[in-house]
Parts: C-alpha cells; sequence; structure tokens
C-alpha cells in the first residue's frame, strides 16, 4: 500500500489559475504540518528534485502542496505563491496548524520574499523556510549578493530556515554565503551537499542517491521543527 496520495489541483489566481499537486499521506486524519514548493526560473512543479522531496515528505507524515508559475518576475511569484497559500488554507479537509514554505532557486527567493511580508503582518502565518540552492547571485555576478538576501536577512529571530546548497552552486559562493547566514536574524541550519552544482547534481553519483541524501536532510529538519 502507498504511504501517500496525490491529487492534481487548480488553483485560484486572478482571472487564472496555477496547476498545483497536492500530496499527503494515505492516513489524512491527523496531518497538523504542510509544506508548499515551488520551482526555480525554468522547469515547473514536476521537477523531479520537487516530486521526489514531496513524496518523502508525504510519505513521513506530512502534506506537501507543489505548484507551477512561469512568470519570471519576483513580485509576481511572490503574489502566486501568497494565492497558494490562501488556498491551502481553505482546504477543510486537512487540519493544518503550521505551514512552511519553500522551493529551489527562484522559487526558494519567493518563498523566502513571502515569508517576510507575512512575518510583518502575523508572527505566525509561517513556521519557516526551505531554500534549495538559493541563488545568492548570477553566474560570476557576485555583487549583487545583498540584494538577492534581503529577504532571508530581514526574516525574524522566531523564523526556521533550512538552506540546502551545493558546494559547486556556480550561483552560491559559500564565502558569502556563509557570511550572509551570520548576518541573519532566523534560526539557520546550512546543509552543504558535497560536489553539488546549483542543480543539486554531483558528478559522478547517481541522481537517486542524491536525492535521497537531500530529502533525508529536509525530513529530518522538519522533524525536528515539529517535535
Amino acid at each position: 500500500m502507498d504511504k501517500f496520495k496525490e491529487e492534481t489541483v487548480k488553483v485560484p489566481f486572478g482571472t487564472k489559475h496555477l496547476d498545483a499537486a497536492l500530496c499527503f499521506p494515505s492516513s489524512v486524519t491527523d496531518v497538523h504540518t504542510a509544506v508548499i514548493l515551488t520551482h526555480g526560473a525554468g522547469g515547473d512543479m514536476n521537477f523531479k528534485h520537487l516530486v521526489s522531496l514531496a513524496h518523502a515528505l508525504a510519505s513521513d507524515g506530512f502534506l506537501c502542496l507543489r505548484f507551477t508559475c512561469k512568470g519570471l518576475n519576483l513580485g509576481y511569484r511572490v503574489k502566486a505563491y501568497r494565492a497558494v497559500l490562501d488556498y491551502l488554507k481553505s482546504q477543510q479537509k486537512f487540519a493544518i496548524k503550521h505551514i512552511f514554505v519553500g522551493g529551489r532557486s527562484m522559487g526558494c527567493r519567493a518563498a523566502a520574499a513571502l515569508a517576510r511580508q507575512l512575518s510583518d503582518e502575523s508572527e505566525d502565518a509561517v513556521q519557516g523556510v526551505i531554500c534549495l540552492s538559493f541563488p545568492l547571485h548570477p553566474p560570476g555576478q557576485k555583487h549583487v549578493h545583498q540584494q538577492r538576501s534581503e529577504d532571508l536577512r530581514g526574516l525574524p529571530e522566531h523564523m526556521s530556515v533550512l538552506c540546502v546548497s551545493g558546494t559547486e552552486d556556480n550561483m552560491c559562493d559559500r564565502v558569502l554565503f556563509e557570511g550572509m547566514v551570520k548576518e541573519m536574524k532566523a534560526q539557520v541550519e546550512v546543509f552543504w551537499l558535497k560536489g553539488g552544482s546549483h542543480g543539486l547534481t554531483v558528478k559522478g553519483r547517481p541522481e537517486e542517491s542524491v536525492l535521497e541524501e537531500v530529502n533525508l536532510q529536509v525530513i529530518s529538519w522538519m522533524n525536528k521543527q515539529a517535535a
């Protein structure tokens, strides 16, 4: 018997709809914690890493809602993210008490921006942010790292943040990133995937092995937050 179920859904967004997938444990009676995930500038919600993580989270007792938003404007992506959050909160089938937002690359920039906005409105709107391959700067343009990291550095002390990045990520200089983390007020954990690229692939390692390592890090962190 599968440990999880998945349903495709349409999330209202203005006059349009966003494609999304709701993944949840087969026994849905006691699901209290949800994770929302979205993709980077390219791809969609079916990006293999997001699907794998969503299934792993649902198998471990969490609800995971991942969605597609093709816009490359960060403000537009944040508005779409808020629509997905509102949709999740409207689902009476689940008694969700805690919500975490995240994504990969541009998707986690949007998640961090939304979490910062929401923290200004309500202290308990979301509990934390999951950043997969945070794009601290474009390749070869390290000078923009302060602007890119503004929302992460602006997150409040009560917020929890997990960052998963590759040591060979050409959009996340490790020295600059670790310096940024020291400036953050939020409670941050960072996992460096040895040899990992911006796409969290490792030369010479099977993709499934890397996916499993990343998923275990995220689930371990989520279980600590839910404890």
